[in-house]
């Protein structure tokens, strides 16, 4: 049987450092917390090589004692709580005593601090946590702490450490939240000496948000400040036509203490509910304030989760102060001129609503002007003159042109090599079916003349031509008295008519004389678009973007896209590096819209940080599904006849196509004997 013996203090301290230090991004979030316990107004992170072999903390705090440095790096060693009853109201973000010590285990660590009132400062030095060595040194207030050859002494921890580039990413995600949490502190970034991050530290979360998020993020937040039961919540959530494909981007805090809380997400949801697309999630910065005692943050050793004694205070908090801010900050869209080549619009008169008068003139409704005065004055109006409103000459740089021939776009480039015929216009001197009534009254008759309403011309019922097609090849159909019945369509092919279109969603096409088929338009050009893409491969179409898109992406997304930049460019995005954070969208995939392409690249960037993995082929199926799915017909959409017809023979030259890329039927019948059933035919 083993004996049991006690761990000697070395091999105690590297169980204990593996749960306060996972990773070099671990260490620099207890440093910076550190920092920020000691009252520092500027904080400068220095990293190199993902943080693996060199991080630098230095911040402007009020340092340390000589005499109390080497008992900072003893564990449980801490200046935040004292007695028990402390850990009731913890207001600072460290308090467990356990950084410095961890940190010294697992690495070569060194400190130099200086008290205000101190002339020189303190140099301590360690390996291991063993062997320290101090001396006198001179620098300035503060402290800074320099960590090197993380996890030398464990090689199995330096095994499991991540890409260098993964781990830098880590670490500029974790000084965001930290910048975010704390906006009068100026962050200071500098990876492999160039600076990615610096705050102003002027107090203002909007300054905060548009250093580490940029200008397109901060552009489009509206500010929330409210509070309820206790609960104050303050800060900045994204316009619901902003949204993210992910919840990445959505940051809680706490009493200065960003924390992952599923409570707040939840009530962040919900009060976006019907205002936010399906599929979508709002972005957020919101400052929690309520009790210390009301919160638990002595939950697990890296401090992110946290416990409520009442979660319904926080979650009504949230919710309201989120409904609020919707109701007054969100505005629709609003579509402008030019603003280049703008013109002096002439005063608009008023002009009162009028009627037909019996004798065939117009009449005024007193009291009830159509358009507001402008500048000019309401003038005079002659008595035998009718009212009638005019719009306004336009200049010339603005008078409607010409009606091009009407073409199918977005079919038009997805099936076939061109664009679908366009539709021929009526030639000149073409009589209407229905005329005007006004236009062929006999000339004898004038305006003010009383006559009696033109009959209605007759109007031959005779069908009017209706495109139609060679029916798919389907599954021999099932019914109730036959267990398995021939095909529907016999051995001979038959060709069926569409009928129309119904919900906005559905096509209905008559397709035999034995059955009706409803077609999913959108499943049905999803899964086309998705075959063409697989067909296409790493050759797939793009189309540049006029002007390049900037794409603002929490870091582990921007480094997952950054080290797929080849493979995103065989689907068709032409992707760039534009900075830490941001990528620019330079070309889109063919059969995208580019404001469509800036978001399929948002879910991608999403999934690729999710599953921790590369574009392999099998993921680029997920890549091929997302494009697919933007670029398709929608439901609801208005779609022409040509459009309709020309998706039905794309589905009859494409016999494999039964199911969309999600699983859903494209098509399904409907057979004529189940419908005569509801009419009691049988």
């Amino acid at each position: 049987m083993p004996e049991i013996q006690v761990l000697n203090r070395q091999v105690a301290e590297l169980i204990a450092a593996g749960e306060v230090v996972e990773r070099p991004s671990s260490v620099i979030k207890e440093l910076v917390e550190n920092a920020i316990d000691a009252g520092s107004a500027v904080v400068t992170v220095e990293t190199q090589r993902g943080g693996r072999t060199y991080m630098r903390v230095t911040d402007n705090g009020c340092g340390i004692p000589p005499e109390q440095v080497p008992t900072a790096f003893l564990r449980h060693a801490t200046s935040k709580i004292v007695t028990e009853a402390d850990l009731d109201a913890i207001g600072t973000l460290g308090f467990r005593g356990e950084a410095l010590a961890a940190i010294s285990a697992v690495s070569r660590i060194e400190m130099l601090t200086r008290t205000k009132d101190a002339e020189l400062g303190l140099r301590y030095s360690c390996l291991d946590g063993l062997h320290p060595e101090t001396e006198e040194a001179g620098c300035p207030q503060g402290t800074t702490i320099t960590v090197r050859d993380l996890f030398f002494n464990t090689p199995a921890r330096m095994k499991f450490l991540k890409k260098d580039v993964t781990e830098g990413n880590a670490i500029a995600g974790i000084l965001d939240k930290i910048a975010l949490s704390h906006p009068e502190i100026s962050f200071r970034y500098i990876r492999d000496g160039k600076e990615v991050l610096h705050t102003p530290g002027d107090g203002k979360l909007s300054s905060a948000l548009y250093a580490v998020y940029g200008k397109e993020f901060s552009a489009s937040l509206i500010p929330v400040s409210y509070s309820l039961q206790g609960v104050g919540v303050k800060g900045f959530i994204s316009k619901p036509a902003a949204s993210r494909a992910n919840r990445s981007m959505q940051n809680f805090f706490i009493n200065g203490r960003y924390i992952r809380s599923r409570t707040a997400s939840v009530a962040l949801e919900e009060a976006c509910k019907g205002a936010v697309m399906a599929g979508k999630f709002p972005a957020c910065a919101l400052h929690l304030e309520l009790g210390k005692e009301t919160v638990d943050v002595n939950v697990h050793p890296a401090k992110m989760e946290i416990r409520f004694a009442n979660e319904q205070p926080v979650f009504d908090a949230v919710y309201y102060g989120v409904k609020s801010a919707l109701r007054e900050g969100d505005s629709p869209k609003v579509m402008g001129l030019n603003q280049s080549r703008s013109y002096e619009m002439p005063p608009r008169k008023v002009v009162p609503i009028t009627s037909i008068s019996p004798s065939g003139g117009l009449e005024e409704e007193p009291g009830r002007p159509l358009f507001l005065k402008d500048s000019a004055p309401e003038q005079p109006v002659p008595a035998e003159t009718p009212t009638v409103q005019t719009e306004p000459e336009a200049p010339p740089s603005l008078l409607p042109e010409p009606e091009p021939e009407i073409s199918v776009p977005r079919l038009g480039r997805t099936y076939g090599e061109g664009k679908l015929p366009a539709v021929k216009r009526e030639p000149e001197g073409f009589t209407p079916l229905v005329e005007n009534a006004l236009e062929n009254r006999p000339a004898a008759e004038s305006p003010q003349a009383e006559a009696a309403p033109l009959p209605l011309p007759e109007i031959p019922l005779e069908e009017s031509p209706r495109p139609v097609f060679a029916p798919l090849p389907l599954e021999a159909a099932q019914t109730e008295e036959q267990g398995e019945a021939p095909s529907l369509l016999g051995d001979q092919p038959f060709h069926g008519k569409i009928i129309g279109e119904a919900f906005g969603t559905y096509i209905l096409v008559e397709h035999s004389p034995q059955a009706l088929m409803l077609i999913d338009k959108h499943a049905a050009h999803e899964r086309l678009i998705y075959e063409r893409l697989k067909a296409q491969g790493p050759n797939g179409e793009a189309q540049a973007l006029l002007e390049p898109v900037p794409v603002s992406l929490e870091k582990e997304e921007y480094s997952a896209v950054t080290a797929n930049l080849s493979r995103l460019r065989e689907a068709g995005f032409e992707v760039e590096d534009f900075g830490p954070g941001t990528v620019l969208v330079r070309a889109v995939p063919l059969l995208l819209d580019g404001g469509d392409g800036a978001a399929a690249l948002m879910e991608i960037a999403g999934y690729l940080a999710q599953q921790k993995a590369t574009l392999t082929t099998q993921h680029m199926d997920w890549v091929y599904h997302n494009v697919a799915c933007r670029a398709a017909i929608k439901a609801g959409d208005v779609t022409h006849p040509e459009e309709l017809a020309a998706l039905c023979r794309q589905l009859e030259e494409n016999p494999q196509v039964r199911y969309c890329p999600h699983g859903r039927p494209v098509y399904v019948l409907l057979p004529r004997r189940e419908i005569e059933k509801q009419f009691g035919r049988v």
